[in-house]
């Protein structure tokens, strides 16, 4: 599914170049569910931008889903996100001028699948919002934003859903919430889980919990360990 060897990402600054990502591999198997955890500013959102084929890699190689993302310009990287990847932002970024429903249909209607509406109001159905459906961004809690915006990253029924901290606009008994249904939801699709997270409690949820410090992966040998890594090559 996911098998990164040796990736850097440097990226310049009026400072010169600041190295963000200092020679990741790592391998996920379909269907697993994985978490990262490590201070602010360690490379996770990036190593999910990589992951994703947001951010290209400076050196090293990405395959994902199959595909060498190195290999594909920036329609080919479109293409491949809109067939295999879905993506869990910490800011839900819902279209404001569009319901519900028409939110989460709008990645088919750009897939050009058909019967993108009536899927839609199935998949908010899944996440608990069928009296939602006509209500706009601006009507509903955050919590009801965060379902509208899983509903949306599964539109497309994607191999690899990416979560970038998908509970930190969210207070801690709705955060739960949330959590309960992405991991049930994930289940019922048999969707692979990359989530970045500072939730001690959510990374354990997963199936294995790895640790970025300092632009640097590894597994954490044990809950708690976050400060030590162990070699992340072995899945």
């Amino acid at each position: 599914m996911i098998d990164l060897d040796g990736v850097h990402l440097t990226l310049d600054s009026p400072a010169g170049p600041v190295a963000i990502l200092r020679g990741i591999d790592l391998e996920v198997e379909a269907g697993t569910t994985v978490s990262v955890v490590g201070p602010s500013g360690s490379g996770k959102s990036s190593l999910l931008a990589i992951i994703g084929g947001i951010e290209r890699a400076s050196s090293g190689r990405v395959v994902v889903c199959g595909q060498d993302l190195a290999a594909l310009d920036e329609d080919g990287l479109a293409l491949f996100r809109r067939r295999h990847v879905g993506i869990l932002f910490q800011a839900f970024h819902l279209v404001p001028s569009m319901t519900a429903l028409e939110n989460v249909a709008l990645p088919m209607e750009l897939a050009r699948r058909p019967g993108a509406m009536a899927r839609a109001a199935e998949l908010l159905e899944e996440v608990g919002l069928a009296h939602r459906l006509d209500h706009y961004p601006s009507q509903l809690s955050g919590g009801e934003q965060q379902r509208v915006a899983l509903a949306r990253a599964l539109a497309n029924a994607p191999d690899l859903l990416l979560a970038d901290e998908p509970t930190g606009n969210l207070d801690a008994a709705t955060g739960r919430e949330i959590v309960d249904l992405l991991f049930g939801v994930r289940a019922q699709h048999g969707t692979t889980l990359v989530l970045v997270t500072h939730d001690a409690r959510l990374a354990a949820r997963c199936d294995r919990r790895l640790v970025m410090e300092a632009g640097r992966l590894g597994e954490a040998k044990a809950a708690g360990a976050s400060s030590e890594l162990v070699a992340a090559g072995s899945r």
